[in-house]
């Protein structure tokens, strides 16, 4: 697939005025992604497990304007309007326009609202553009009649990656894959791709609990911090270690194999931060209270024999990941000994799911 297969023939029938509604989860990367290139392109590979319960429930109402010279539409989070988020929604306009031509021919409003607390410091772009992806994606299929299942995902995927890179990874589950690799043969740079190997007993309803050490807004946005990749002094290996982890991973998800997988996962999320930190200008995303939580869960892990490992995405919250088997060990851990770390004694209790819903 290149970018042409996304640009539409002429629309073969009309519609005056409608509403789309979906709902799309948000995904916690094992493998990082981090750095890019030109119009949204992965500089490495990822994986993602996709979460279920911490998602965005978006409706997209649309009405039929005379003239077709602007883009048209008002966003509102939670019922409340905010035009604060009018400037992102406008460029991932700009950069759809090709794709899904319709989008100046219609009036927008745009009503979301998220599973998780607004500024809790959980990134809500994935779950949100992905949601609004799909929205306008199924505006579209009404427009062209029939569209293979397949290639409706695809592009939804395609044009939420236009919007935030993550989110095309939040579409399907449990695992999906971003980015080219030479073992999996359908992955592209374009869009996500469910995982299409055999995944172990052992990951199946894998639980992430989501340590909320920072609610604050991010000392980098992630655009910034993408990229700082481009002239990072460790940038090459980095992305070939992203290929390697990422075979690696192959291995692990077919065999069960858990020590493994926590090397790499906790690996990964460490490599994560020390780009940043050696990256020009540096930032250290990590705060006292995630360091203090990592310490504790390697020293329960040493203690218990634990499968119990943590993930970080690009700030200081913890996502803390074990077998279901281990709900209640490591439940108690969580609630005696790191909510102390989170912020107001937050955290959110999560675990592997399937993809987005449509809701009729």
């Amino acid at each position: 697939m290149t970018e042409q297969d996304f640009i539409p023939k002429p629309y073969s029938k009309t519609i005056e005025k409608g509403s789309m509604t979906w709902e799309s989860p948000s995904n916690i990367a094992l493998v990082k992604y981090w750095g890019k290139k030109e119009s949204q392109i992965p500089a490495n590979p990822s994986v993602s497990f996709t979460l279920n319960d911490c998602k965005t429930t978006t409706t997209l109402s649309f009405s039929k304007k005379k003239s077709e010279d602007a883009f048209s539409f008002d966003v509102y989070l939670d019922g409340e309007k905010k035009d604060g988020f009018k400037p992102k929604i406008e460029t991932f306009f700009k950069r759809i326009e090709q794709y899904v031509p319709f989008v100046k021919g219609y009036h927008f409003k745009i009503e979301t609202s998220n599973t998780f607390p607004h500024s809790s410091g959980i990134a809500s772009s994935a779950s949100g553009m992905s949601a609004l992806a799909l929205c306008l994606t199924s505006i579209e299929r009404g427009l062209t009649g029939d569209v293979d299942d397949k290639y409706f995902t695809q592009k939804a995927s395609f044009l939420a990656r236009l919007g935030s890179g993550s989110a095309c990874r939040s579409l399907e589950g449990d695992l999906v894959v971003w980015g080219q690799h030479h073992e999996i043969k359908e992955s592209s740079d374009l869009f996500g791709v469910k995982y299409p190997f055999e995944v172990h007993e052992k990951f199946k309803n894998y639980q992430d609990t989501i340590l909320l050490v920072d609610k604050g807004e991010k000392q980098v946005s992630s655009t910034v911090g993408h990229n700082l990749m481009h002239n990072h002094p460790f940038a090459q290996e980095r992305f070939k270690q992203a290929h390697i982890n990422l075979s690696a991973l192959i291995k692990v998800f077919k065999e069960g194999d858990l020590d493994e997988f926590i090397n790499l996962v906790e690996s990964e999320a460490l490599t994560l931060h020390a780009m940043m930190m050696t990256s020009m200008p540096y930032f250290i995303l990590m705060k006292p209270n995630t360091l203090e939580i990592i310490n504790k869960i390697w020293v329960f892990r040493q203690e218990t024999g634990s499968k119990i490992c943590f993930t970080l995405d690009a700030g200081a919250n913890v996502h803390v990941l074990y077998p279901q088997r281990e709900c209640e060990q490591v439940g108690e851990f969580i609630k005696n000994e790191l909510v102390a770390h989170c912020q107001n004694g937050q955290y959110i209790c999560d675990q592997i799911g399937f993809g987005a819903k449509e809701i009729v």
